[in-house]
C-alpha cells in the first residue's frame, strides 16, 4: 500500500515538472512578448498557474487511480502494462495540446480552446509555413520523448516492485482517488476552478495568459454545452434599453453620396488588411500604393473598425449587422444564423441580383451554412474556377479572383448586390508575385503578400472603370479583420481591430471626403441601406446609420475573452475573466454604454 502511495505522490510531481516545462516553454517560443515583461511578470504565472496544473494532474490521475482500485483483481505485470498505456496517451494528447497552442497563441492571441475544432480541415494546416512545423515537431517530438523517457526509466519499473494489493484496501484507494476531486476543483466553496485564478494583472494580458494550463482550457471548453449562454446579469439597470438605445439611434436626414437611384453595390471584403499598412491612415507607407490613391478619390471612413477577429466573425458583422461574440462564433450554430438578418435578403427583395464571390474553400469554418442562409442568389467557390488556378495553399490567388469578379460583373443583369473576399493575405502569405517587400520573416511575407493583393485591386479597378456598369456602382472596400502585424499588438488593443473602409464608384456624387465618425462593421448594413433608398431596418438593431445627421460616434470590438469600445472622447477594455477594465480613459460615463452593448449583445445571443 505504501509504495503505491509513494508512486501516486511521484505521478503527480510528475505531471506538475511537465506543465511547468510547458509554461517555460510557452515563455521561450513567444520571447517578443515575454521580453518586454519584469522578473515578477513571469515569476508570477508560474507560482498562480500551480493551481490549475494541479487541476490539470488531478484529472490525469484519475485513470491511475481506478487501476490501483483494481490491483487486488490483476497481476502486477498488468498494472505495469495499463498504467504505461494510460500515462503515454495522456502525454501524448497533452503535448500535442501544448505545442499547437504556443503557435496558435502567437496567431490569436489567447490559449488553446475549442475554436481550432472549427478549423481542422486540410486547409488551417496551411497557415504555417515550413520551417514553422519543421520547429514545432521538432519541440513536439523533443518534448513528449523526454517525458517519455523520465516516466518509462524512472517511475514505471517501480511498479514491478510491488506485492498485490489485497482486496480489502481497494476501497481505499477509492477513497484517495475520490479526493482527486480537492485539486480538480480547486476549491472548498461553490465555484470550481476558473482561469480567473491566474489574473494577476490590471493592463497586460500576456502574462495572465500565460498562468493557464493550456491542456485544462481546452477540455473544459470541448465539454461544455454547445450553444454557450452569455451571462445574464453582467449589467442589468433599470434603463438597460435606454443606454442601449442613445447608442444605436440616429436622427435627422441621411447624407447622400449616392447620385443614382438603386445603384449596384459591390463590396469588397480583404483579408487582414489592417490599417496598420495603409499610410493614409497613418499606418506604413509603399504596401498599398493602389488603396492610398484610390483614397483620394473616394469616401474614406478614418475610424473604422472590424467587430471581431477572424474571416467568420467578420462576415456576420458585415452581412447580418451583428456583432462578434467572446469565447466562440454564432456562424457556428446554423440553428441561430438561421435568425439573423441578412443584407442581401434585404436587398434581393428590392430588385437586386444578388452573389458571392470567394476563391477558397465555402464549406470552410461552416461559411457555406452562413451563406447559403444569406440567400445569396450565386455562390461562386474554388470549385468553379479552373483547376490549375488553384496554386496556392488557401485556393486561387487574389488576382485571378478579382478577374472573375469583373467577368460576372460584365454579365450580371443590373442592379446588383456582390461580395467578394479576398484570401492571398492570409497565412502563409504565398502570393504569385516577384517579392517586393524583401524579407522571410512572417511580418515582411504579411506586407508582401498585402502587397500583392493590393495590386490585383488596382488593376480589378482602372478595369471596371471602363465597363458600362462603373457609372452606376457603388465600391465598398474594407476588411474582414485587422492583423498582428506590423508591429504586433496585443489582442485586446485597439490597433488589431482598426481597418480601412472606401467607397468608391461612378454612382458617387463627391470625391475625397473623409468621415471620421467612430463606426464599425455592424454599421454597414443601415448606412448602406440609407444610400440606396431603403429605410433603415429594424432587424439589424446592432447597426446605425453612420451618414445620418445625429449620430452616435463610436465603435466596438469584441476579442476572445473581452471587449473594447471606443469613442473621440473615451477608450475602455474589458475582461471577462478579470471582471474587470484593462484600460479605462476619458469621459468615465460613458463606461456603462460599452455594458450595455455587450449586455444587449448576450441577451440576443441566448433567445436565438
Amino acid at each position: 500500500m505504501k509504495e503505491r502511495l509513494i508512486f501516486f505522490g511521484k505521478l503527480a510531481l510528475f505531471w506538475l515538472l511537465f506543465f511547468t516545462v510547458s509554461r517555460i516553454l510557452f515563455f521561450i517560443y513567444l520571447h517578443t512578448q515575454t521580453s518586454s515583461l519584469t522578473g515578477k511578470e513571469i515569476l508570477m504565472p508560474m507560482v498562480l498557474g500551480l493551481r490549475m496544473d494541479a487541476a490539470m494532474a488531478g484529472y490525469w490521475m484519475l485513470l491511475p487511480g481506478l487501476i490501483f482500485i483494481f490491483s487486488a483483481f490483476i497481476s502486477v505485470r498488468w498494472i505495469y502494462i495499463l498504467q504505461g498505456i494510460v500515462t503515454s496517451i495522456l502525454l501524448l494528447i497533452s503535448t500535442l495540446l501544448i505545442v499547437a497552442d504556443v503557435e496558435l497563441y502567437k496567431h490569436w492571441g489567447f490559449r488553446i480552446n475549442a475554436t481550432p475544432l472549427m478549423y481542422l480541415e486540410s486547409e488551417a494546416a496551411s497557415s504555417v509555413n515550413l520551417s514553422t512545423l519543421v520547429l514545432l515537431i521538432t519541440i513536439f517530438v523533443f518534448l513528449l520523448i523526454a517525458f517519455l523517457f523520465l516516466y518509462w526509466k524512472k517511475l514505471a519499473p517501480q511498479l514491478l516492485g510491488f506485492q498485490k494489493l489485497p482486496a480489502k484496501w481497494s476501497p481505499v484507494w477509492l477513497v484517495i482517488t475520490a479526493t482527486l476531486i480537492i485539486p480538480i476543483r480547486s476549491s472548498f466553496s461553490v465555484a470550481p476552478l476558473n482561469t480567473g485564478v491566474v489574473y494577476f494583472h490590471k493592463t497586460k494580458a500576456f502574462p495572465n495568459h500565460a498562468g493557464i494550463n493550456p491542456v485544462w482550457n481546452f477540455l473544459k471548453d470541448v465539454t461544455r454545452k454547445d450553444n454557450l449562454q452569455y451571462n445574464t446579469n453582467f449589467h442589468q439597470p433599470a434603463n438597460l434599453d435606454d443606454q442601449f438605445a442613445s447608442l444605436i439611434n440616429t436622427e435627422g436626414a441621411t447624407k447622400k453620396f449616392i447620385s443614382v437611384e438603386k445603384p449596384n453595390v459591390l463590396l469588397i471584403i480583404l483579408e487582414g488588411f489592417t490599417s496598420k499598412i495603409i499610410a493614409p491612415l497613418g499606418g506604413l507607407e509603399n504596401i498599398t500604393p493602389e488603396l492610398n490613391e484610390l483614397i483620394k478619390e473616394g469616401i474614406l471612413f478614418e475610424n473604422f473598425y472590424s467587430s471581431g477577429d477572424r474571416t467568420d466573425k467578420g462576415i456576420v458583422s458585415i452581412l447580418s449587422g451583428y456583432p462578434a461574440q467572446p469565447r466562440s462564433s454564432i456562424i457556428k450554430f446554423p440553428n441561430k444564423t438561421q435568425r439573423l438578418p441578412y443584407l442581401p435578403k434585404v436587398l434581393e427583395k428590392s430588385g437586386y441580383h444578388t452573389s458571392f464571390v470567394y476563391g477558397g474553400d465555402i464549406g470552410f469554418a461552416n461559411m457555406e451554412s452562413y451563406v447559403t442562409q444569406a440567400g445569396f442568389s450565386h455562390i461562386t467557390e474554388i470549385d468553379d474556377f479552373e483547376s490549375e488556378l488553384d496554386d496556392s495553399k488557401w485556393g486561387v490567388a487574389d488576382h485571378y479572383v478579382f478577374e472573375r469578379l469583373q467577368n460576372e460583373c460584365d454579365t450580371v443583369s443590373n442592379p446588383f448586390f456582390k461580395v467578394m473576399l479576398s484570401l492571398s493575405s492570409h497565412e502563409p502569405f504565398k502570393v504569385p508575385m516577384e517579392t517586393v517587400i524583401k524579407g522571410n520573416d512572417e511580418g515582411s511575407m504579411f506586407l508582401n503578400a498585402c502587397f500583392y493583393t493590393d495590386k490585383s485591386l488596382g488593376e480589378f479597378i482602372r478595369k471596371a472603370k471602363q465597363k458600362p456598369w462603373w457609372k452606376n456602382t457603388l465600391v465598398i472596400i474594407t476588411a474582414d479583420h485587422g492583423h498582428r502585424f506590423p508591429n504586433p499588438n496585443e489582442l485586446k488593443e485597439k490597433e488589431r481591430f482598426k481597418i480601412p473602409m472606401l467607397w468608391l464608384g461612378g454612382a458617387l456624387n463627391q470625391s475625397g471626403i473623409r468621415i471620421n465618425t467612430f463606426a464599425g462593421h455592424t454599421d454597414i448594413a443601415n448606412t448602406l441601406l440609407n444610400q440606396v433608398g431603403i429605410s433603415r431596418s429594424p432587424d439589424f438593431s446592432f447597426s446605425k446609420n453612420i451618414l445620418a445627421d445625429t449620430v452616435n460616434s463610436f465603435a466596438m470590438y469584441v476579442f476572445s475573452n473581452g471587449y473594447g469600445y471606443v469613442s473621440p472622447t473615451n477608450e475602455n477594455i474589458f475582461d471577462f475573466d478579470l471582471n474587470n477594465y484593462l484600460k479605462r480613459e476619458g469621459n468615465e460615463n460613458e463606461l456603462p454604454l460599452g455594458k450595455a452593448y455587450m449586455q444587449k449583445l448576450f441577451d440576443d445571443y441566448n433567445k436565438k
